[in-house]
């Protein structure tokens, strides 16, 4: 299903030989394929050839960069499901969820192409006293320069697709590090680039160490670092940084507040899918339910019955929809935290099994703020119930976190929806959906150890570019 071996890409080169780096398949436990995996010196040559490739990129017209952009969206189109098997594979994620996440992918080129004509400017009138009179400025973005990305595992496509497809519109050549857990959809990605006219040397995809990708971080020549993990890593990468720009997106444990007008049935199918989507392994997961108190219980139900119902297995069985966590150590995890509340007091409602890497979709309640899987990202299928008095209380709830990403509010209330807008300390809040709901052009990122910087195609060119300004002085009129 997946070929023996695939190659890294180095300055746009694939390189077939060196160190290879075994790719499981998820769910059975087995190598599935092999990549090659780059060294440090790889990096080194990336870096310098993004460098070099800089003068080209920055000069390609737009028409040309929004070419190589929609190239890719017709090639993955026609290899859509050669990248979901794969993504089932490497990932574990069921594959109907996978075929949704190289839609997405698709979705975030086409953006891509769409935004590429048009990263516009402004003209500033600077007659504002006599001192200025016959002044007139021009703003414009320019591309920043070779740019570092490091991505994840749980969306191993469309999240290089947020770092890359900017990138490509903005003019930046770029060195990607993709998850050593995933790397295949990455590499596949690079197939189709080698395939345009994107300069050769603007692209490298390197499997590699958190070692040998050092030189990424603290390298002066790329001007932008880009990452998505766990905040652990991604503050630690920022105090190494130095000058570059870095824009970091690092999880959290979001709330959904379920008000006391709610349509229940609405709010309890969307919780379960963005509890329990993807085994939840999403930033944005469901991870903290907080209902009023007049409809807690019956919401309560309505969660159990569902989270009950849902199929665990095979990724590539249609009817899956909990596949395997990353690794048997995750899932091990998983059920610490969950026997280490109950063990605290918390009652278990649902689910609380493992098996192997997988792990039934589990509601705890009467949990301790304290635990881990109410205080800290758990990355697994497992969610909290609490109720409610007054919703100026649920939103400090949902604020009483480290984290600060995205925050669903279900409400017919007009003020509390605008009270949760205004109140809540998140990137993002979403009115009658889970916070896992994202679309690719909206801007995505958090606050507090969420991280700072945002994606969305629009919103990641302009964290790639920086302005300029032109100064005209018309001393005198024609």
């Amino acid at each position: 299903m997946l070929r023996d071996k695939y190659p890294c890409y180095v300055a746009g080169v694939p390189v077939d030989a060196g160190p290879l780096l075994s790719v499981t398949n998820k769910y059975a436990g087995k190598e599935a394929t092999q990549v090659v995996r780059a060294d440090r010196a790889a990096v080194e040559r990336a870096i310098a050839a993004a460098a070099e490739a800089f003068a080209a990129t920055r000069k390609l017209p737009a028409y040309q960069r929004q070419a190589i952009l929609q190239h890719v969206v017709q090639r993955v189109a026609e290899r859509q499901e050669e990248l979901a098997r794969a993504l089932a594979i490497e990932a574990g994620k069921p594959i109907r969820d996978a075929r949704g996440e190289v839609t997405r992918l698709i979705d975030t080129f086409r953006i891509a192409a769409e935004e590429t004509v048009r990263i516009g400017g402004e003209w500033l009138p600077l007659d504002i006293s006599p001192r200025a009179a016959g002044y007139e400025a021009i703003v414009r973005r320019f591309p920043l320069g070779p740019c570092g990305f490091i991505t994840p595992f749980n969306f191993p496509m469309n999240l290089v697709a947020h770092k890359v497809a900017p990138a490509i519109a903005a003019g930046c050549p770029w060195v990607l590090k993709p998850a050593s857990a995933t790397p295949v959809g990455a590499l596949i990605l690079g197939e189709i680039l080698a395939e345009t006219d994107w300069p050769r040397g603007a692209f490298s995809i390197l499997p590699c160490s958190s070692q040998d990708i050092e030189p990424l971080v603290t390298d002066e020549r790329i001007r932008l670092l880009s990452f998505t993990g766990s905040p652990e890593v991604g503050w630690a990468l920022k105090v190494r940084a130095g000058k570059k720009r870095v824009a970091l997106e690092l999880g959290g444990n979001a709330a959904c507040i379920v008000d006391q007008d709610a349509d229940l049935e609405h709010a309890a199918e969307r919780i379960t899918m963005g509890a329990f989507y993807q085994s939840g392994q999403s930033c944005v997961s469901v991870q903290r339910i907080i209902a009023h108190a007049a409809v807690y219980s019956d919401l309560r139900t309505r969660l159990i019955d569902r989270a009950t119902r849902l199929k665990l297995g095979d990724p590539l069985d249609e009817e899956t929809f909990l596949g395997p966590l990353i690794t048997e150590a995750d899932a091990r995890r998983v059920e610490q935290w969950v026997n280490e509340a109950v063990a605290g007091g918390a009652k278990l409602l649902c689910g609380g099994r493992r098996h192997g890497t997988l792990y039934e979709a589990t509601y705890l309640e009467d949990v301790d703020p304290r635990q881990k899987v109410s205080c800290r990202e758990v990355f697994g299928p497992v969610a909290t119930l609490q109720p409610f008095a007054s919703f100026a209380a649920a939103v400090d709830i949902a604020n009483d976190s480290a984290y600060g990403l995205q925050c669903g509010v279900f409400t017919k209330n007009l003020d509390h929806a605008f009270y949760a807008y205004r109140e809540l300390e998140v990137g993002g809040v979403l009115i009658n959906d889970v916070p896992s709901f994202r679309v690719d052009s909206m801007p995505y990122g958090g606050v507090k150890d969420s991280g700072f910087g945002r994606e969305g195609v629009r919103y990641a060119i302009e964290e790639m570019t920086e302005l300029k300004l032109l100064v005209l002085n018309r001393p005198g009129e024609l």
